[in-house]
């Protein structure tokens, strides 16, 4: 009978030849067979239809999850599957028998997985759709149709929500086009990262299209807004957008006249406290006081008597004194001043747009191919002054006349090009009154601030590390910001850690948070892992308004709709961040093969004056900034280094770290320690809760005229890796090359503004960017750029971006601010093949 029964399902007979055929060829159905889909009716029941008590429903599938379909009918002899008009194979059916104890007819349930493999076979023919076919002696049955689809949500918004700077009671609208997907995305809005729920707050309103109305801002609805996207496959949010409720001033009722005074008048006053200004808001316009002059009646009489004559000719006196007296100052203040050599900083260039129309690198192989031809046609003002830069360059620039910047007066001028030094320690004082900011550390020496436009600039905390580039446009037109940039301690900021994590980097804060940004800026910091993601589970951590730690990135599923993005490298992450706040490296490894790097460095005593003798060997997190901080507490002990630094892979195999001196004249000193070796717990250095841990080895000399000192110094991981150092040097003269100060040599400012911050010109970027941006069929463009410069990884990232290759530079500018030499950038781009001054002349039809 298989033999029958298998050609019959792939043919399209009728119902009534079927059950014919069935009768005549005497199929049966034995009892328990899962394979087949017929069976014999009882007579009583053979003249009714079958009817469908469950039918198959429309199913998504989500990743590579098939789905069921279900079918069941009463009376039925046989259910088959046909699905987009095909017959499923017999095989593919699951198919259960019971009896309805109602009415004792057999009910049929019939059930087929489909998998994704199979829908997308016709993905772009037609939709893939099934339904069931029951049989009975009477005649078919068919069931409705349902449709499988492949669930999918895309992950850039096709519009997403704007900040805003509203009044208060001011309607406000934030609009929201969700990515497209099926099923279609559900949107949900949260501000400040809690869910807005109109029913509750019915000063909200959601409208049909997913638009945000808020119908009259308050000051409570001043927060970061977000647009929350989700279906069954995933949850996208969308770029927070800050909004800003202000107040304007208003006035108050003006007071009662007051009486008439000696001078005939009385007067009236209002003060703008209905409501005060606040959050940015106006101040009231006009008068706060008015003053009338009082009828002949209400004035009191006075007469005018000698004594009065005399009155007045004394004061005349005394204003005419005065006046001569502010005369011969002015005269005096001017002539001190032109005799003085002007030395005026215009720090105008910041605020105004000013950009150098040509800069010449010094004696580049390259540096015909970034360099701006003039425009003969173009009248220039010479100004020649001197530009206190990185360099400290003194040359002469050419900017076009323009409106941009009015003419200059002739003498000698000083342009500070972005270096900014106020007083650090008023600026924390000032910041760290303010709400959001009282856990800001007193720590001057690891904070850098500086203030910022359009231009960009770039914060720098010297010996760490530690860096945050504001590339250019990154700050609106318009818009000045005061931002700073510190280095959180981590006994000022307890950072919670679960289970096995690891702290893998410094507690960075940069801000303020809320400001509103065009484009991500690239805050630099140290790590202290492996950087393989095979061993590691790396989360981004950042500390929300309300101070708790949140988790928004996964390293190495990072996503290009979100805020942030990660570039790791073997000791640094770059993190691209459309938001300022305070951030942190979270590690959890994966298996024992995760290896942390800890920076081992010896100290003693700069001077000993007695037998004993102290070597300190610190255990510390692989990171500049924790190498610069026991730097300075040595120098303030007194402390000197006597060996390079070594740097150990510390896996996590939950064994300790031990410490041990040998080798010793035993002549001449001998070690005060009872034991064989120290030993660190494995738990005190993987938390990294401590930013560093020490041992100290006491050795004593049997003679104070001995100062030779030569030994074997040994630190390992039990039953893993190990470092040793040798010394031999006198304790008394340090006379070997080492030499602490070698290692904190970053005296570069803290804080660079505009052109001064950025390796490559302002006004050559712009011209990379118009001749990469364009796709090219040849492939001369962003892409080959991004890899000559080995961030391919990150093709998807920077082709999120409208400008592709301003990405790729900004990342080159953080990676190279030190070391870069704009010369080998002028070779990858010769390499790509825009060459000589046609780089910046290639046009679309070109390409």
């Amino acid at each position: 009978m298989p033999l029958l029964l298998g050609p019959f399902v792939r043919c399209r007979f009728s119902a009534t030849l079927l059950v014919l055929w069935l009768a005549f060829a005497g199929f049966t159905c034995t009892g328990g067979s899962e394979h087949a889909a017929t069976a014999t009716l009882p007579a009583a029941f053979s003249d009714l239809l079958p009817h469908f008590l469950v039918e198959p429903e429309d199913e998504y599938i989500v990743k590579n999850k098939p789905v069921t379909l279900t079918c069941r009918s009463t009376p039925a002899t046989q259910i088959y599957f046909k699905c987009n008009g095909e017959w499923v194979h017999q095989d593919d059916h699951l198919i259960e028998r019971t009896v309805d104890p109602a009415t004792a007819l057999p009910v049929m349930q019939v059930t087929i997985d489909i998998t994704r493999q199979q829908v997308e076979k016709i993905f772009g023919l037609d939709e893939y759709w099934c339904q069931c076919v029951a049989w009975s002696t009477t005649g078919t049955q068919k069931s409705q149709k349902a449709y499988i689809r492949i669930a999918y949500l895309r992950k850039n918004f096709e519009e997403e929500p704007q900040g805003k700077e509203v009044a208060l009671d001011q309607e406000v609208l934030l609009r929201c086009h969700p990515p497209e997907g099926v099923p279609q995305a559900e949107v949900e809005w949260q501000r400040n990262e809690d869910v807005i729920d109109p029913a509750s707050d019915p000063n909200f309103f959601i409208t049909t299209d997913h638009n945000l109305v808020i119908k009259k801002a308050r000051l409570a609805d001043t927060g970061n807004y977000t647009c929350v996207a989700k279906n069954i496959v995933a949850r996208r949010k969308s770029t927070s957008a800050t909004v800003l409720v202000y107040v304007d001033g208003g006035w108050s009722e003006w007071s009662k006249w007051s009486a008439c005074g000696a001078d005939c008048s009385m007067w009236r006053s209002r003060e703008c406290t209905q409501p005060s200004p606040g959050t940015g808001g106006k101040d009231c316009q006009g008068l706060d006081l008015q003053s009338l002059n009082c009828t002949s009646e209400q004035c009191p009489q006075t007469v005018s008597g000698a004594e009065d004559v005399a009155l007045y000719v004394g004061m005349v006196a005394v204003a005419l004194c005065l006046t001569l007296l502010l005369i011969v100052v002015v005269l005096v203040y001017r002539r001190k001043k032109e005799g003085l050599d002007a030395d005026v900083a215009d720090s105008s260039i910041l605020t105004t747009g000013f950009q150098p129309m040509g800069i010449k690198p010094s004696k580049p192989e390259n540096s015909h191919l970034l360099t701006i031809q003039p425009d003969l046609t173009t009248t220039t003002t010479s100004y020649q002054g001197t530009l206190r830069s990185r360099h400290d360059a003194t040359g002469k620039f050419s900017m076009t006349n323009g409106p941009l910047l009015d003419p200059l007066p002739n003498g000698s001028h000083t342009l500070h090009n972005g270096k900014l030094n106020p007083d650090p320690s008023e600026f924390v004082s000032r910041l760290s009154t303010q709400t959001y900011f009282k856990t800001l550390p007193r720590d001057v020496a690891n904070t850098s601030y500086g203030t910022f436009n359009f231009l960009g600039g770039r914060l720098t905390i010297p010996n760490t590390g530690i860096s945050l580039l504001i590339p250019p446009e990154a700050i609106p037109r318009g818009k000045i910001y005061e931002i700073y940039l510190t280095v959180q301690r981590k006994e000022d900021l307890r950072l919670p850690l679960a289970g096995c994590q690891t702290l893998l980097s410094p507690v960075v804060s940069c801000g303020p948070p809320g400001v509103v940004l065009s484009r991500p800026v690239i805050l630099s910091m140290d790590h202290c892992f492996d950087a393989c993601l095979d061993n590691w589970a790396v989360r981004l951590k950042k500390q929300n308004y309300e101070g708790v730690w949140e988790d928004v990135l996964l390293m190495g599923e990072e996503l290009v709709s979100e805020p942030y993005y990660c570039q790791l490298e073997a000791e640094t992450c770059r993190l691209f961040s459309e938001q300022l706040g305070t951030f942190s490296l979270v590690g959890e490894s994966l298996h024992m093969g995760a290896a942390k790097r800890l920076r081992l460095v010896l100290f003693s005593d700069a001077y000993c004056s007695t037998l004993e003798y102290n070597i300190r060997v610190y255990c510390m997190d692989d990171t500049q900034d924790v190498f610069k901080e026991v730097m300075q507490m040595e120098r303030q002990l007194g402390g000197r280094l006597i060996d390079e630094p070594h740097v150990l892979l510390f896996k996590d195999s939950y064994h300790n770290l031990r410490l041990s001196i040998h080798d010793m004249p035993q002549a001449h000193w001998r070690s005060k320690l009872l034991a064989g070796y120290q030993e660190i717990p494995f738990y005190h250095i993987w938390n990294g809760s401590q930013r560093y841990l020490h041992c100290t080895f006491t050795l004593e000399r049997l003679s104070l005229s001995t100062c030779e000192l030569t030994c074997q110094l040994c630190v390992w991981q039990v039953e893993g890796e190990g470092q040793s150092f040798s010394l031999d040097f006198n304790i008394a003269k340090d006379t070997r090359a080492v030499d602490s100060e070698f290692l904190l040599m970053d005296s570069n400012a803290t804080a660079l503004a505009g052109p001064s911050a950025f390796q490559i010109p302002y006004l050559i970027r712009q011209k990379i960017c118009s001749s990469l941006d364009a796709p090219c069929p040849n492939g001369a463009d962003w892409r080959m750029l991004a890899q000559r410069l080995k961030l391919e990884r990150h093709m998807s990232f920077f082709a999120s971006k409208a400008s592709p290759t301003s990405v790729i530079l900004d990342l080159w500018e953080a990676q190279h601010f030190h070391s870069g030499n704009i010369n080998q950038l002028a070779t990858v781009m010769a390499d790509i093949g825009k060459q000589e001054a046609m780089i910046f002349l290639v046009s679309d039809g070109e390409c």
